[in-house]
C-alpha cells in the first residue's frame, strides 16, 4: 500500500549495486516532524512504521505529527495503528491459534463466503518448541527417547499442524527439535532490516513482529522491534489487522561502567529486572543506552531483552551498534543483508556509537556494571533477586511462609529416600537446569557452564544423586561449539546430558521427579528446590513438588548441582570433596572471563549457523513421517482429544448481537495480587483427580498419557476443566485453601470448574475480583480464553498487566478497575455477593462504570470503576463478541 506521505519522507538509498525504497526519518523532520531525530530508537520504529502506512484511514497525518509531540510531553494517550512485519509463534499458543483458524474457515464456508479469505496475510513463522518434556536424564540416550515422547504423545497436534502449513499461505513451520522459537529467531529469522518487493520496488523497513510467546522481547536485544500478544491479538495481526496502542512512554535505562570478572550476563539482567520492577515500567517501553553497551555483546543485550515481561515492559530495546552487524556476520547472515542494515539504519539514525547523544527519554534510570554481583532471584517471583551470599539466610527467612499449613514438620528436618543411601529435607535441591531462552542464546554463560563442569569433573566432584540435571539448548548450534571446545562431554559425566531442544523446566515440563523422591517429599510435605537458568519462577510452574524456584546463570546451576542444597552457603562452604580428599569450594571450578572469552573465539562460527539452519523447515524423519491430508477446510476428528473445534462461532451472524448490562452475576472467586496467568491458565502437568484429568479417563486416556495442559491447548474441553486450576493459587473465599476451588450455588466447596458449569445450567452469569498486577506472565491466550468459556463476564481489579487485559476485551469479558486505594478489601467483600454493572450498552473506552454490590444481607454499594477497554478498536472487538468474530465479519464482508 503506497503511503500518502504528507511528510515527503519516501527517499532511496543505494546499497552493494542495488537500490531500495525507504521513508526517511531526517526527511520527515526537514518536512515538519521537528526534532524527531531526537526519539529514542524504538520511537523512530513506531515513526517510520506510521509514515510508511499513511492512508488518512488507518493512520492520518495527524497520527504522526503525535509522534513528533511526543517530544514535548514525553507521554502520551494518543491512540495509534501499528502494523508488525511478522508474527512468530511457539506450538502452545500456535497450536490454538491455528485451531481459531480453521475455525474461522468452517464458519467463513457457513456465511456461504469462500474459506480462502481466512488466510495469514503477513508471514508467520510457528516453531515447536515447547512440548518436549524431561521425561529421561543423565543418560546419552536421554535426548532421543524424549524425542520418542515427544511424538508419541503430540502425533494429533502435529499431524494438526502439517495440515495447516500445507493449507495456509504464508505460514512456515519449523519442526520440533530445531531450538526454542526465540533463539532461532535471533539466530535465524530475524533480520533487523526487513525487504518487500512491492509495486515496482523493493522496500526497505526495520524487522518488527508481534509473538505468542511474551518473551519475544529477546529480539529487542538486535535491534528488531517485537512484543509478546495473546494468540487472539496475534491472529488478528496475521489476518491484516492493525493493533490498536497508545503512543507509550520510553523509560531510558543507562549502562555505565563495565562487569567485573566473574559476573555473568543472567547476574545483570537479575539486577536490571529488580531494578525495573521497582521503578514500575508495566506497558512502557524500555531502551538501553550509554557507555556501558560498548562492553555488552549482543548475546547479553539479547539476555536482557529476553526478560522484559519480568520487568513489566513491553519491550527491553537495544539499539543498532556495530556488535549488531558483527553478530549478524557470525550466525551467517547474508553479507548483503549485513550491508543493508549498516547503511539503513545509520540513514536513518538509528545507528549507535560511543558518541552518539542521548535521546529523549520520558524518564531514566542507571546502572553502574561494576556494581553487579553474583546473583539468583526467587523463591517465587523473578523480581525478587537475592545476592549469592545471601541465598542461604534468604531461604531460610521464606521457609516458613513455603511450608505453611504443613504442621509439626521441622524445618530443615531430613527423610531417607526409600531404595536410596541418602536423605533429602526443605532446602534440598531436587532440579537443576540448564533451561530457557534467556540463557541458551548466550554462549559465555553456557561455555562457563562447561568449564565449571569441566574443572569439578578434573577435582572429582559429581551432582549429588537425588538432583534431577538436564540441558536443553536453545538452538542444535549450542551442541555443536559444546561438542567442538569438548565441553559436552564434561557436562555429560557429572549429569548434564542433552534431553532436547526447547522450553522445558522454565514451562513446566520438567517431567517428574523419580518416584522414591517425589513420595519422600510429599509424604513430608518438604519445600524441596530447584535451580534453573530459566526467566519464570513463579508458584506451581516449574514441577508440582517442588515449592522453591530459584533463577540462576547456567555455571551457577551446575554448581548447585555439585552442592544440592539451598542450606549451606555456596560462596564460602565446599561444594563437596575431590578425589584427592579435599574440599572443594565454588572458587575453585568458577572460569576467568579469559578462559570464556578464549573458547567462544575459537568454536563459534558462522558455518555452524549456516550448516544448522541451511534446511530449517525440512524436520527429522519422524516430521517427514507425518502424513499430510491437503483441503481449505480441516476434518475435525471428534475423538481427538488434542484438537477440537471450539465454540466460538457457533451460530455465529453477520450483524453481532447487542451487548448487554451484567445482571445477577455471583462471584467466581477473591484473588489476591500477583495472580499470574499461570494462575489462571492451564500449564504443566495434571493429575486423575482433577476435572480435566476425569474428563482425559473418561475417554479412556490414562494418567500416563495425559501429557501437560500446554500440549492439549488445541481442545477446549481440556482448557476449560485447567482454567485457575493452578495448585497453588488461593482464592479467597475459602479460608486457606490451595488449589482452584470455590463455592458453588449451593455453598458448598468444589472445583471452579464445576462451580462453573453449575452456573452455566442456572444462566448466572460470573465476575472475579483481584488485587494488583492481574496476569502477570506469560502472554497466555487462554488464560482469556477459559475464562470466557467458564462464563465470567467480567473481571474487577486494582490493575492489569498489558497482554491480558488485551485478551480479556479480545474474548468479550470486560477489564474493570478500582479507583487508587480501593479494593475488593476495602470493600469487605466475601464472595457471597451479587453483581449487577449497567451501562455496557453504552460503554466507552476508558469510560468509568458502576459496579453495584448486594451483600447477602441485602444491603448495597455502589462502586465506580474505571473501563479498561482502552480503544476505539477493543471497543469494536468487544461488541463483536471478541477480535475474532469482528476479524471474521470484516474479511467476509470485504
Amino acid at each position: 500500500m503506497a503511503s500518502l506521505d504528507s511528510f515527503k519522507s519516501k527517499s532511496t538509498l543505494t546499497v552493494g549495486g542495488k537500490t531500495y525504497t525507504y521513508y526517511s526519518i531526517a526527511e520527515a523532520e526537514k518536512n515538519g516532524l521537528k526534532g524527531v531525530s531526537k526519539l529514542p530508537g524504538s520511537m523512530k520504529v513506531v515513526l517510520e512504521n506510521l509514515l510508511r502506512f499513511e492512508d488518512n484511514r488507518t493512520v492520518k497525518k495527524e497520527d504522526i505529527l503525535a509522534i513528533a509531540e511526543w517530544l514535548v510531553s514525553r507521554t502520551s494517550e494518543y491512540e495509534i495503528q501499528y502494523r508488525p512485519a511478522r508474527v512468530l509463534m511457539q506450538d502452545f499458543t500456535g497450536v490454538p491459534a491455528v485451531v481459531d483458524l480453521a475455525a474461522m474457515r468452517d464458519a467463513t464456508a457457513k456465511l456461504g463466503a469462500n474459506p480462502q479469505k481466512i488466510n495469514p496475510l503477513v508471514p508467520v513463522d510457528l516453531v515447536i518448541d515447547h512440548s518436549v518434556m524431561v521425561d529421561n536424564f543423565g543418560t546419552p540416550l536421554a535426548f532421543e527417547q524424549n524425542v520418542e515422547l515427544e511424538y508419541e504423545r503430540n502425533g494429533e497436534r502435529y499431524e494438526f499442524l502439517r495440515w495447516g502449513q500445507s493449507a495456509f499461505d504464508n505460514f512456515r513451520v519449523v519442526p520440533p527439535g530445531t531450538g526454542i522459537c526465540h533463539q532461532v529467531n535471533l539466530e535465524y529469522l530475524a533480520q533487523t532490516v526487513w525487504t518487500k518487493d512491492e509495486d515496482g520496488e523493493t522496500v526497505a523497513y526495520p524487522d518488527t513482529l508481534v509473538g505468542t510467546d511474551s518473551h519475544t522481547t529477546m529480539v529487542n536485544g538486535m535491534a528488531v522491534l517485537g512484543w509478546g500478544v495473546g494468540g487472539i491479538e496475534a491472529e488478528a495481526a496475521m489476518l491484516g489487522q492493525p493493533i490498536t496502542m497508545l503512543i507509550p512512554e520510553v523509560v531510558g535505562f543507562k549502562l555505565t561502567g563495565k562487569i567485573n570478572e566473574g559476573i555473568t550476563a543472567t547476574d545483570l539482567v537479575l539486577t536490571v529486572t529488580e531494578m525495573l520492577r521497582k521503578k514500575g515500567v508495566v506497558g512502557k517501553f524500555v531502551e538501553f543506552y550509554g557507555p556501558g553497551l560498548d562492553y555488552l555483546s549482543l548475546e547479553d543485550q539479547a539476555t536482557i531483552a529476553n526478560m522484559a515481561p519480568e520487568y513489566g515492559a513491553t519491550c527491553g530495546y537495544f539499539p543498532v551498534d556495530a556488535d549488531t552487524l558483527k553478530f549478524l556476520s557470525t550466525t551467517g547472515r547474508d553479507a548483503d543483508r549485513v550491508a543493508l542494515v549498516e547503511a539503513y539504519s545509520k540513514a536513518q539514525g538509528m545507528f549507535r556509537t560511543t558518541d552518539t547523544p542521548d535521546p529523549v527519554f520520558t524518564s531514566t534510570l542507571e546502572l553502574d556494571l561494576s556494581t553487579v554481583v553474583p546473583s539468583l532471584s526467587g523463591p517465587k517471583r523473578p523480581q525478587d533477586r537475592v545476592a549469592l551470599k545471601d541465598v542461604t539466610p534468604s531461604f531460610a527467612k521464606a521457609l516458613p511462609d513455603l511450608a505453611a499449613g504443613r504442621g509439626d514438620v521441622a524445618p530443615g528436618a531430613k527423610f531417607p529416600v526409600k531404595g536410596e543411601d541418602f536423605e533429602v529435607g526443605d532446602g534440598s535441591v531436587v532440579i537443576a537446569a540448564i533451561t530457557s531462552c534467556t540463557n541458551t542464546s548466550n554462549p559465555s554463560v553456557l561455555v562457563a557452564a562447561g568449564l565449571v563442569a569441566r574443572k569439578a569433573r578434573a577435582l572429582g566432584l559429581n551432582s549429588k544423586p537425588w538432583v534431577k540435571t538436564s540441558l536443553a539448548p536453545g538452538s542444535q548450534v549450542v551442541t555443536d561449539y559444546l561438542t567442538a571446545a569438548g565441553l559436552q562431554a564434561d557436562l555429560d559425566a557429572i549429569g548434564f546430558n542433552l534431553v532436547g531442544y526447547g522450553c522445558t523446566t522454565c514451562i513446566g515440563n520438567s517431567g517428574p521427579l523419580p518416584q522414591p523422591i517425589s513420595d519422600t517429599i510429599n509424604e513430608n510435605k518438604l519445600v524441596a528446590a530447584s535451580v534453573l537458568s530459566g526467566n519464570r519462577n513463579f508458584e506451581g510452574r516449574v514441577n508440582p513438588d517442588v515449592r522453591a524456584n530459584y533463577l540462576a546463570s547456567p555455571p551457577l546451576v551446575v554448581a548447585y548441582a555439585l552442592l544440592g542444597t539451598l542450606n549451606v552457603d555456596i560462596t564460602t562452604e565446599p561444594l563437596g570433596t575431590g578425589s584427592n580428599g579435599q574440599p572443594v569450594y565454588l572458587k575453585d571450578i568458577w572460569p576467568s572471563n579469559h578462559e570464556i572469552a578464549e573458547i567462544v573465539r575459537q568454536h563459534v562460527n558462522a558455518d555452524m549457523f549456516r550448516k544448522r539452519y541451511s534446511d530449517v523447515f525440512k524436520g527429522d524423519e519422524h516430521w517427514q513421517g507425518i502424513a499430510v491430508e491437503g483441503s481449505e477446510t480441516y476434518g475435525w476428528n471428534g475423538s481427538s482429544t488434542y484438537v477440537q473445534n471450539p465454540p466460538y462461532f457457533e451460530d455465529l451472524t453477520m450483524e453481532p448481537k447487542p451487548v448487554t448490562d451484567v445482571v445477577s452475576a455471583r462471584v467466581l472467586a477473591l484473588f489476591l495480587d500477583s495472580i499470574t496467568t499461570d494462575h489462571i491458565s492451564p500449564a504443566g502437568s495434571f493429575k486423575s483427580g482433577t476435572p480435566a484429568g476425569k474428563y482425559l479417563m473418561e475417554r479412556q486416556v490414562a494418567p500416563k498419557d495425559f501429557n501437560s495442559y500446554g500440549a492439549r491447548r488445541g481442545n477446549h474441553e481440556v482448557m476449560m476443566r485447567g482454567t485457575f486450576a493452578n495448585i497453588r493459587i488461593k482464592n479467597m473465599m475459602l479460608d486457606g485453601v490451595e488449589g482452584g476451588y470455590t463455592l458453588g450455588p449451593d455453598g458448598s466447596q468444589m472445583p471452579i470448574y464445576d462451580a462453573a458449569m453449575a452456573y452455566q445450567a442456572q444462566n448466572t452469569p460470573l465476575v472475579i475480583f483481584a488485587g494488583k498486577e492481574y496476569g502477570t506472565g506469560s502472554s497466555r491466550d487462554w488464560a482469556a480464553k477459559g475464562t470466557n468459556l467458564l462464563g465470567v463476564k467480567a473481571v474487577i481489579a486494582q490493575s492489569f498487566e498489558r497482554i491480558h487485559r488485551s485478551n480479556l476485551v479480545g474474548m468479550g469479558v470486560i477489564p474493570l478497575q478500582f479507583k487508587d486505594g480501593e479494593s475488593w478489601q476495602t470493600l469487605g467483600l466475601d464472595g457471597t455477593e451479587t453483581i449487577d454493572i449497567a451501562g455496557v450498552e453504552t460503554i466507552e473506552p476508558r469510560a468509568m462504570v458502576m459496579v453495584k454490590i448486594t451483600r447477602a444481607d441485602g444491603s448495597v454499594l455502589n462502586v465506580e470503576t474505571r473501563c479498561r477497554i482502552d480503544t476505539a478498536n477493543e471497543l469494536d472487538y468487544f461488541k463483536n463478541g471478541g477480535i475474532l468474530h469482528y476479524v471474521l465479519r470484516s474479511l467476509v464482508a470485504a
